[in-house]
């Protein structure tokens, strides 16, 4: 088996439990990706830096075979795979590249599942995130990219300064 054999799939996990599902496919040998964020959180005593992550009871497995799926399953505070037309959804490397490069970049980072209205689509041209490419949105008056991860109903919204974008083509 070598690594083009495996693909990238989402599993829902328990509320709360993504780093341990994470570290337990670990143990298993499964390649699995769990993106997390700092986030400053504040109690009523003092306040903290936090890893939480990105998007709340998803974490990412590649497998390639019916064998490590059956393993995923099998693992503690996994629920099930995302499934898009009765089948689990795989994520394009593309995605996952898109998803470590923002967070490698410390982008603002805002994950919703929320349905926008389509806009012009757009790639960025300078700065660290050039290349990425996505939809213009207008969200609370800022000017957002939003990148769709396939598949899975989420979206990543990131504040890029409207300087550093172009247009890929027109709204119809």
């Amino acid at each position: 088996m070598t690594e083009h054999d495996k693909s990238w799939y989402v599993i829902y996990t328990k509320s709360r439990q993504e780093k341990i599902v994470e570290k337990w496919l670990n143990e298993k040998g499964i390649e699995c990706y769990l993106p997390v964020q700092k986030k400053l959180r504040q109690w009523k005593d003092r306040r903290k830096w936090v890893e939480t992550p990105l998007i709340n009871s998803y974490v990412f497995v590649r497998i390639a075979n019916d064998k490590e799926y059956m393993t995923v399953l099998n693992t503690e505070g996994v629920v099930t795979f995302i499934t898009f037309e009765g089948k689990a959804a795989k994520v394009p490397d593309r995605q996952i590249e898109a998803i470590k490069l923002l967070l490698a970049n410390e982008a603002d980072l805002e994950v919703t599942s929320q349905s926008f209205e389509e806009g012009d689509e757009v790639e960025v041209k300078a700065g660290p995130l050039k290349g990425l490419q996505g939809s213009l949105i207008n969200v609370k008056s800022k000017r957002k990219v939003k990148v769709r991860i396939d598949h899975i109903g989420q979206s990543i919204l990131v504040d890029i300064d409207m300087k550093y974008l172009q247009k890929k083509n027109r709204r119809l």
